[in-house]
């Protein structure tokens, strides 16, 4: 069940032209939403923030605006059956909304942690890195051959082998007391992120955005990534294919990583669903 250009199909095939740029191209922007409690009205679900991102990269390209409404009525009728769905607009204007269950070792992750794996090899770099592109090849590479590596995850860097973000989400770190982030530049800034930072500053605990250096990353004690999907994933184990830094081992459980997933409540107070 999908929606497409304003109708809700029942079946798991989708007719394109032959010569759809969308198709041949890569040529969409999406979003991916984690809708809780079945509401596009939860303050969690952040539903403005994810239209305001598509809005932005849509009006940056010069492609015609969707029928917003419209989005809003296929998100509607997909929430009823799936805790997530993934929003992807074309060109001119057409939207396609396809729904997606939570990941079933998900509270598993967020208590343990993962393996990730540094894709250090310029093939993984994610094009147009700012906007949420069709277009995800380089990051598709490197998730799929870090599973070869026999982990979950895969770390993007740059040529001066900087950290830049995972191959879906955003990069968190603890050290010298205060939690630490990329800068915004030539990365996502993502929705997950965006409410983490506010959080963290309403709390008036300290976040700085800075260059991940290979000598800075040295010695933070703890990561993590975050997306709205996961939420908060703790990286336990990080290998990589360059002997003299082959693994290295972190806790999943320090404490203000739980601190950091606690984040996630909604400004009632009402505790989220793992």
């Amino acid at each position: 069940m999908f929606w497409y250009a304003g109708n809700l199909l029942e079946t798991n095939k989708i007719q394109l032209d032959c010569d759809n740029i969308g198709l041949l191209y890569g040529a969409t922007v999406f979003t991916t939403v984690r809708v809780y409690q079945k509401s596009l009205n939860h303050s969690l679900t952040n539903w403005q923030k994810h239209g305001d991102r598509l809005f932005n990269s849509i009006q940056k390209y010069d492609w015609q605006q969707p029928d917003w409404d419209r989005i809003k009525l296929g998100a509607e009728k997909l929430i009823s059956s799936f805790p997530i769905i993934r929003i992807a607009i074309f060109p001119d204007g057409r939207e396609f909304i396809i729904g997606r269950n939570l990941p079933p070792d998900l509270n598993e992750k967020q208590q343990q942690g993962i393996t990730a794996w540094l894709a250090e090899d310029r093939l993984y770099r994610r094009s147009l890195a700012e906007d949420k592109t069709g277009n995800y090849l380089g990051a598709f590479l490197a998730l799929q051959q870090a599973q070869k590596q026999g982990a979950k995850e895969a770390i993007l860097l740059d040529d001066r082998q900087n950290w830049l973000e995972t191959s879906t989400g955003n990069l968190w770190g603890w050290k010298d007391n205060c939690w630490w982030t990329p800068k915004v530049n030539n990365i996502l800034s993502g929705i997950a992120r965006s409410h983490l930072i506010e959080y963290l500053k309403q709390q008036n605990i300290t976040v700085i955005e800075n260059d991940w250096t290979p000598d800075f990353v040295a010695d933070l004690e703890a990561i993590a990534y975050s997306n709205c999907a996961v939420e908060i994933i703790p990286l336990q184990t990080i290998i990589s294919s360059v002997a003299d830094r082959d693994r290295r081992v972190l806790s999943a459980q320090h404490p203000e990583l739980l601190k950091l997933r606690l984040a996630w409540i909604d400004n009632e107070g009402s505790e989220r669903m793992f």
